[in-house]
């Protein structure tokens, strides 16, 4: 039913472990193959392909959905139909941004700084061209194919470089003044296929599915008993999605408890649990949450 067509290069890995923990595992017969399947009924075909370029062909009607950052589709200046954002990137679930960077030592403050003529190294040429524009800056753009960071101030006097922490600008050398795009990882459609009711659907499950896989990453399910009388208090330090799950148990002995909760949170929690007279704390891993 479905052409799907999904990122290689840094998003790769990410990608196709999401996909896994959905159980729509990604399978080919090598690293290097750009072709693929996924064994679901919803999905006849699956190509990896540079994100640069995904956009471009789901527009096209080539791939019915796909997967590229937010960045890539203002730079092609794609017609597609966003399905929505997923917070993943090759590391975090941080946005990256697209910044103008120049070297610490210079007096440029802001992008209005910088002079017409200026040269600027960008992997983003048109996103650089609109961007400096509307800013009344006339860019001499120079197209960079990696290591943009490394091009200025001895080459260009200026970059238009991708970052999630400005780690990687700053151990360069260069500060940023000024920011073009935040750009997360976004689920797309081509306009055509999305008006089909029975693609729409299917690209809606598959996105519910993605969406349950990154709902659930860094929280646990944790279950434990509680006497009655302590009952309140363990519920009052209880964070939770929505309210716990109270179930009294057999015989009157007290209540079982169930509730979402932050992994990062669980050890802190369990010890003042056990202080307010919860018993049999149980923490279990979740695979999905979709409400």
């Amino acid at each position: 039913m479905l052409k799907l067509v999904l990122p290689k290069g840094s998003l790769e890995k990410a990608t196709l472990q999401l996909f896994g923990e959905a159980d729509l595992t990604v399978s080919r017969s090598s690293e290097v193959d750009y072709r693929a399947t996924i064994n679901d009924p919803r999905v006849d075909d699956v190509r990896i392909l540079r994100p640069q370029e995904i956009p471009g062909y789901v527009a096209e009607g080539l791939f019915d959905i796909g997967i590229a950052g937010r960045d890539w589709i203002e730079e092609t200046s794609s017609d597609v139909v966003s399905l929505g954002q997923m917070k993943y990137s090759k590391a975090t679930a941080r946005p990256v941004r697209i910044v103008v960077a120049v070297p610490a030592a210079s007096n440029y403050g802001s992008i209005s700084d910088l002079p017409d003529g200026v040269k600027v190294s960008s992997e983003y040429p048109e996103l650089t061209r609109r961007h400096f524009l509307a800013a009344g800056v006339q860019a001499d753009i120079r197209l960079s194919y990696g290591a943009t960071e490394a091009k200025a101030p001895d080459i260009v006097a200026a970059v238009v470089d991708l970052t999630e922490t400005g780690s990687a600008l700053k151990a360069a050398g260069l500060k940023i003044i000024d920011e073009i795009l935040t750009s997360y990882t976004e689920l797309f459609a081509n306009r055509k296929s999305y008006e089909d009711p029975t693609k729409r659907k299917a690209m809606e499950q598959i996105k519910t599915l993605l969406d349950g896989v990154l709902d659930a990453r860094g929280r646990v399910l944790m279950k434990l008993n509680v006497a009655r009388e302590n009952l309140d208090g363990v519920i009052e330090v209880l964070p939770s999605m929505k309210s716990p799950t109270v179930n009294e148990l057999w015989g009157g002995g007290g209540f079982a408890v169930e509730t979402v909760v932050n992994k990062a949170d669980i050890n802190l929690l369990i010890p003042e649990l056990l202080e307010l007279g919860a018993t049999d704390v149980i923490e279990l891993p979740i695979s999905k949450i979709v409400p």
